[in-house]
């Protein structure tokens, strides 16, 4: 598991050349509601150990939540899973929406 920092997330988004990852939000329901970067994957944190198998374990995941705690355990966990290709969000979509989208919504 690596740590991916929000503007190297954002120009492995922008590269036409790679294929873009998995963009797993484990954020609560109101939490993505309340923003989200666009084509993420929703499964709230509590739900991944029922959950995980609808993850493809050969993609490339980037786990995100609100500042970077809740998205590192389960990349953590996945890790233990067997997933191998995974980033955790530095500082989550809070670090995103102040280094990368400013009209992102904080909270």
């Amino acid at each position: 598991m690596q740590q991916i920092q929000p503007n190297e997330l954002a120009a492995w988004l922008g590269d036409a050349g790679r294929r873009p990852p998995v963009l797993l939000d484990v954020r609560e329901p109101w939490e993505v509601q309340t923003c989200h970067l666009p084509g993420i994957v929703h499964i709230p944190m509590g739900q991944i150990p029922q959950r995980f198998n609808e993850l493809d374990p050969d993609a490339e995941i980037v786990c995100i939540c609100h500042h970077g705690a809740r998205s590192l355990q389960v990349a953590m966990f996945l890790a233990r899973q067997g997933f191998s290709e995974l980033f955790n969000l530095s500082g989550g979509v809070d670090a995103w929406a102040r280094q990368v989208d400013p009209t992102m919504a904080v909270y």
